[in-house]
């Protein structure tokens, strides 16, 4: 087991690092999500879908 381990150290090390940059770009955008911002980047004053993706209960 520790043969496997020492001969594919570099594998691991890439795949948790790029594990690791998954899950914080995922966990900005939940948090991102519940403050309301957009992943566009443009705002929806003339997204023609502003009404339906953005529902606001009155």
């Amino acid at each position: 087991m520790f043969g496997w381990i020492a001969a594919n150290i570099g594998t691991i090390i890439v795949a948790l690092v790029i594990l690791a940059i998954v899950v914080v770009v995922v966990i900005v955008m939940v948090k991102d999500k519940k403050k309301g911002k957009t992943s566009c980047g443009c705002g929806c004053a003339n997204c023609a879908m502003a009404g339906t993706c953005h529902n606001k209960s009155k």
